[in-house]
């Protein structure tokens, strides 16, 4: 889309970028990459459902195998995606499907049955329904909750669940969650629950039924809707996040609350991992980022970059600093050393061979530093590093060379599908089977992380500790990047006001709509703001992203990171394709080897690796 590629004239702050650099290079837009509706004209999103990437891998023997799945409104197109190296053909969608009186809200492909012949790919809707489809055979070959029966709100979020060929899971926004079989059917009277499990604000229930029907656990969460859900990296804990505001993280299995955060301010918008599991990073209404640590249960730090709600949040499985600790401290500048870094990304089993040194006693310590992205209705894009002196304050911080590497996130989660799962697919519906809540879900990565350029050295944060509290000495102490508190930074840049029709003060309040059904009270916001569920801002550190660029004219709704690029999608309907450092494609289509001092990101089309996330497919 020309108009995004626009890098010159205008205000700094209004003005589109197509390329932006981070201390290990420079990512560009690629224009013969974008993908978009085959009229390529923007799409009117007044009222629209957001649009949704979702991205699979089918083995091609060609080498091509990579597909690629998008909604625009009432429209869904499944392409193959030919990544940096070739450009967007939009006059051929393998499969394209346009709807009438329902919007398609979400997808998610099976990456375990994926083959060049036959993709299994589910669909929600505005509806409430969810349409299991074959773009490749182009075959519909079912439709759940059809008449509606089970839930009447807009389907949310629809998942996999990983390890399995068959379950999947469906939020909507009443607030209520559904597994479903794909082998079962829905029966024709609306569903009769009994109570299997219950908490602090959620409760499950099978369904009561003389043979097995659809579906077999029901989920109430919180209050209002639930926006979105994430299983961990490996598929054992699920994380939701309300419009209530709360994240709540449950062992999927064992049908146990493990662990909850408030918001700031409004409603939970878009979770994820840490690829290790470690870390759950949610967006909202608060226009924050926060950081949750899996293991203390608590709010580690909150990043402040977006003028407007949070609508993305991914972690970059790809880009993560690697460091191995030298025995004596470096004493120069960042520049002094700049030309001595390794840009490059290893494979990932080398990288996680490095990383698993710090479990030997014979090596020195090795750290790494997480990178996620954030997307928002502001249409800014942040990227973010989350530190050591951010994860563990209280460590000596390491003045060591780093190194720009790949984690290892090596295909699908194959777990998931035990405990609860196992016990409905065998007895009906048991699901007390006892999944140890309290263990660390995927691969273990290093307990500490080396500083990033984002923070000062200064940056210790004592107000990471367990017992938060204003009046501890170190966390006075700390940088004034790690404290500063929302409020006084907005005094500081009275200019930078929220973008109009997307303030904080904008919060739909749908949770009435929902019956409390559930043994609870009601929390007050008021009530946990300065607990360990919501922190006051001075008392976690405040990150600073290391960029915050306007990438496009309406609110950004998908960040996907990918090998070789990142990818990004407005409300307009246009997929945008960054290429990383090193990947920039001349006229021949040769990739042009970038010198460390500038390496260069371009966006492509759509490239995903399946991996990493999921490949939409047009219906």
């Amino acid at each position: 889309m020309s108009k995004m590629a626009a890098e010159g004239g205008g205000k700094e702050m209004n003005e589109i970028k197509s390329q932006f650099s981070t201390r290990e290079g420079a990512y560009k837009l690629l224009t013969h990459s974008e993908y978009s509706r085959p009229n390529r004209v923007p799409f009117n999103s007044q009222g629209s459902n957001p649009v949704r990437v979702s991205f699979v891998n089918v083995n091609d023997q060609s080498g091509n195998g990579d597909r690629i799945c998008f909604n625009v409104g009432r429209e869904l197109y499944f392409y193959i995606y030919k990544g940096v190296r070739k450009a967007a053909d939009l006059s051929k969608p393998i499969d394209k499907r346009i709807y009438k009186g329902t919007q398609p809200t979400c997808h998610d492909f099976n990456h375990l049955t994926a083959t060049a012949e036959s993709v299994s790919l589910l669909v929600g809707f505005s509806a409430g329904q969810v349409q299991l489809i074959d773009p490749i055979k182009k075959e519909t070959s079912k439709l759940f909750n059809e008449e509606r029966l089970i839930d009447k709100s807009r389907v949310t979020c629809v998942k996999w669940v990983p390890g399995s060929e068959s379950l999947f899971l469906v939020a909507h926004s009443s607030g209520n969650m559904y597994l479903y079989n794909v082998e079962h059917t829905c029966g024709t009277t609306a569903p009769h629950y009994q109570l299997l499990k219950q908490g602090e604000n959620y409760a499950v229930h099978t369904c009561k039924s003389k043979s097995t029907r659809n579906p077999l656990l029901k989920w109430m969460v919180g209050e209002g809707a639930l926006n979105e859900f994430a299983f961990s990296p490996d598929g054992k804990f699920l994380a939701c996040v309300s419009q209530d505001g709360f994240l709540r993280v449950f062992n999927f299995d064992a049908v146990e609350l493990h662990g909850t955060m408030k918001s700031y301010f409004g409603g939970l918008l878009c979770v994820c991992w840490s690829p290790d599991g470690k870390y759950i990073v949610a967006g909202g209404e608060d226009d924050l980022v926060t950081v949750w640590s899996f293991t203390d249960c608590r709010v580690i730090a909150r990043g402040h970059g977006h003028k407007s709600w949070v609508s993305v949040v991914a972690f970059d499985h790809y880009t993560t600093s690697v460091e191995e600790s030298d025995p004596m401290e470096f004493s120069g500048s960042d520049e002094d050393f700049q030309d001595q870094i390794h840009f490059g990304r290893d494979r990932a089993n080398s990288t996680q061979s490095r990383l698993s040194k710090r479990n030997s006693t014979d090596s020195r310590p090795v750290s790494v530093t997480y990178r996620f992205g954030s997307v928002g209705q502001d249409t800014q894009l942040c990227l973010w590093d989350l530190t050591e002196d951010i994860l563990f304050p209280h460590l000596p911080l390491s003045r060591t060379r780093t190194h720009t590497n790949v984690m290892n996130t090596s295909g699908p989660p194959t777990a998931g599908s035990g405990g609860v799962v196992a016990a409905i697919n065998a007895a009906g519906a048991n699901g007390s089977n006892d999944g140890g809540a309290n263990n660390m879900p995927g691969d273990s990565l290093p307990a500490t992380l080396p500083r990033s350029n984002s923070l000062p050295h200064s940056a210790a944060g004592g107000a990471n500790s367990k017992s938060v509290t204003t009046d501890n000495p170190i966390a006075t102490g700390v940088s004034k990047f790690a404290t500063l508190s929302l409020h006084d930074r907005k005094d500081r840049h009275p200019d930078k006001d929220h973008k109009r029709n997307h303030s904080m003060g904008h919060i739909s309040s749908k949770s009435s709509d929902k019956l409390n059904l559930l043994t609870k009270t009601k929390t007050d916001p008021a009530k946990t703001l300065g607990t360990q569920l919501c922190p006051r801002m001075e008392d976690v550190p405040l990150l600073e992203p290391l960029i915050c660029k306007k990438i496009a004219h309406e609110r950004l709704t998908v960040l996907i990171f990918l090998e070789d690029c990142v990818v990004t999608a407005c409300q307009e309907g246009f997929i945008c394709t960054w290429a990383r450092p090193g990947k920039v494609l001349d006229l021949s289509g040769e990739i042009i080897q970038s010198t460390v001092e500038k390496p260069l990101y371009q966006p492509i089309e759509w490239t995903m690796n399946p991996r990493l996330a999921f490949i939409p497919v047009p219906l």
